[in-house]
C-alpha cells in the first residue's frame, strides 16, 4: 500500500502543475487542501481505529475500539469519505484557508480564502486521487478494483480477432480523431474554450459508446467474447475516468474565477 510519500508527492505534483498552467487560479491554498485530502483523507479511519483500541484499554472506554474500527471501514472509501466527512472538512479547510491568509502564512493570487464549495470539490478530488494509488499498489496487486480491471480482459488463450470488433472499434477511433480535427480546424470561428468543450464532449460520447461495446461483449453476449482482443479496455477506461480524470476535473472546477483574481469575493 502506498505510504505518505507517494500520496503527498502525487497530489502536490498535480497541484503544482495546475497552478502553473492556470497562472495561479489554482492557488497554493488549493494545492494544500487537495494534497492533505489525498494523503491523510481516507486514511483518517486508520488513525481513528488505532486511537479507539488505545482508548479501549481505559476504564469505561471499551466501546472505543469497535467504534474506531467501524469508522475506519466507513471512511476508507472513495465516495463514503466524501459523503460522511465532506461537509465538515469543507468548513474546516475554508476556515484554515482564511486564517492562513490573514496571518500571511500562505500566499494566494486572489487574496481571498477558499470557499466551502471549493473545499468540498477538493475533498472529493483528494479522496479519488488517494484511491488512484491504493487500487493499483495495495494488497499485493489483488485489490478488488485491480482484479476487476484485469477481469475485463481476455486471458484464457490467444484472443480471436472478431471482424465486428475490428469494425466497431475502428469506427469509434476514426470518429474520435476526425471529429477532433474537424472541431479544431484552422478556419473555425469558435473560441478555444468552446472548441475544448466540444472536443471533451466528443471524447465523452465516444468513450461511452466504447464502454457499451466492451460491456456488451463481456457481460451480455453468451458465451463471452473478447471485446478488443485481449485488452482490458473497459476496466481501464472506467478506472481512469473515475480515479484520474474526474479528480483533476474537480480540481479545475475549484479554481478561482477571473473576477476572483482581482480580489472580488465569490
Amino acid at each position: 500500500m502506498p505510504g505518505p510519500g507517494p500520496h503527498l508527492m502525487y497530489a502536490m505534483g498535480s497541484g503544482l502543475a495546475l497552478t502553473s498552467l492556470s497562472n495561479g487560479r489554482f492557488a497554493p491554498h488549493h494545492t494544500l487542501a487537495y494534497t492533505l485530502n489525498a494523503f491523510f483523507g481516507p486514511d483518517i479511519g486508520s488513525f481513528s481505529e488505532w486511537l479507539g483500541y488505545t482508548l479501549s484499554d481505559l476504564p469505561g472506554f471499551g466501546f472505543a475500539g469497535p467504534l474506531g474500527s467501524l469508522l475506519a471501514d466507513a471512511v476508507h472509501d472513495p465516495f463514503y469519505y466524501v459523503l460522511i466527512l465532506g461537509l465538515p472538512f469543507s468548513i474546516l479547510y475554508s476556515w484554515v484557508s482564511k486564517v492562513l491568509l490573514q496571518k500571511g502564512l500562505l500566499d494566494s493570487v486572489s487574496r481571498v480564502p477558499l470557499t466551502r464549495r471549493q473545499c468540498l470539490l477538493l475533498v472529493a478530488a483528494g479522496s479519488l486521487s488517494h484511491f488512484f494509488l491504493d487500487h493499483l499498489f495495495e494488497e499485493n496487486g489483488h485489490s478488488s478494483m485491480y482484479t476487476w480491471i484485469l477481469s475485463t480482459g481476455w486471458w484464457k488463450n490467444r484472443a480471436p480477432v472478431n471482424p465486428d470488433a475490428v469494425v466497431v472499434v475502428g469506427f469509434l477511433c476514426i470518429c474520435l480523431i476526425c471529429g477532433f480535427v474537424y472541431i479544431n480546424r484552422v478556419k473555425s470561428v469558435k473560441s478555444i474554450r468552446n472548441r475544448s468543450y466540444q472536443s471533451l464532449k466528443l471524447m465523452g460520447i465516444v468513450a461511452s459508446l466504447y464502454c457499451v461495446w466492451c460491456a456488451s461483449q463481456i457481460y451480455w453476449v453468451n458465451p463471452r467474447r473478447p471485446a478488443v482482443g485481449e485488452e482490458a479496455d473497459l476496466g481501464i477506461l472506467v478506472f481512469m475516468a473515475t480515479y484520474f480524470f474526474l479528480p483533476h476535473g474537480l480540481c479545475i472546477l475549484s479554481m478561482n474565477t477571473k473576477d476572483n483574481e482581482t480580489g472580488l469575493p465569490l
